[in-house]
């Protein structure tokens, strides 16, 4: 089985406020950084590197940043899923190209196919590349569960080796998928503690340390991490990844850019109510009054 790490931080595409066009001097300073904090490794372009807003050019841009600036030791993992099966395999093949250590690859989502089509898009992602498969189950953003026999078959496929586990109802160890990756950042406990890989995680863009020492802990210790934690994940839970990280990260003082629409950045109000819920939990310097 490949050794991609226990901590993966799915990373921000920091994008330049001004141009609106992705920061790569950027990317590459914040990619050293989290893989200096904690970090094993990275999951470029996914979903909270919003990759749903990324042209194919940017896409593939942001992969290669990561494969050719990666700090020695340290994985990369690419998202290059897609409701459109044709998509999903043309955005594998250059992935693969790239060199990245593994695909991640989201469930189809919008048009929710029954299972056989499922399985089929697997099939054909899987025959598109020689590198690690790692699934991710989302419901909550896909409309579509993948349930723990379903993930199983789909073990039997060719270097599909895991799963991202973003269903708290699913997390288990799978026969046929020996990587379980916690999905959300408050599962990271629990999957480690079932004997998973860790987590694809995002709240290690900031507190990855901390995140880290739960790897070698003991139950007991992982659950009071844990516990010191929730309030951090909870604080940046209450707006999507992607717009409440790339805020605190400019807090510290580490360039992560803004959020590229849907999305926006966090206003004025938000911002004053995330920095103080970090500082309270040592994350950040209060603000001066």
């Amino acid at each position: 089985m490949p050794d991609l790490g226990a901590i993966l931080t799915a990373i921000v595409t920091p994008f330049d406020p001004d141009t609106g066009r992705v920061d790569e001097e950027a990317f590459v300073a914040l990619h050293r950084y989290v893989c200096e904090h904690g970090s094993d490794g990275v999951v470029a372009t996914g979903t909270t590197g919003e990759a749903s807003t990324l042209t194919d050019e940017e896409h593939l841009r942001v992969i290669e940043l990561a494969v050719i600036e990666r700090p020695p030791g340290t994985t990369v993992v690419a998202g290059t899923g897609s409701n459109d099966t044709a998509h999903a395999v043309h955005m594998t093949e250059k992935a693969t190209e790239l060199g990245v250590d593994a695909i991640l690859s989201v469930t189809p989502y919008y048009n929710r196919p029954p299972r056989r089509g499922i399985i089929e898009h697997f099939k054909a992602i899987a025959a598109s590349t020689d590198r690690p498969i790692i699934l991710y189950n989302i419901p909550q953003r896909t409309a579509l569960d993948m349930p723990n026999d379903l993930l199983a078959e789909l073990g039997q496929i060719e270097n599909i080796v895991g799963v991202k586990q973003a269903n708290p109802d699913n997390v288990a160890m799978v026969d046929g998928l020996p990587l379980l990756y916690a999905g959300n950042d408050d599962l990271l406990a629990t999957v480690l503690n079932l004997g998973g890989a860790g987590g694809i995680l995002t709240a290690s863009h900031i507190v990855g340390e901390r995140m880290r020492k739960m790897v070698d802990a003991s139950p007991d210790e992982r659950r009071e991490i844990e516990q010191g934690l929730l309030p951090v994940y909870e604080a940046l839970g209450h707006w999507p990844a992607a717009m409440a990280l790339k805020a605190a990260l400019n807090m510290l003082g580490i360039k992560a850019g803004v959020p590229r629409l849907p999305y926006v950045p966090l206003d004025e109000a938000e911002q004053a109510q995330l920095r103080a819920a970090l500082a309270r939990e040592g994350v950040l310097e209060p603000a001066r009054t």
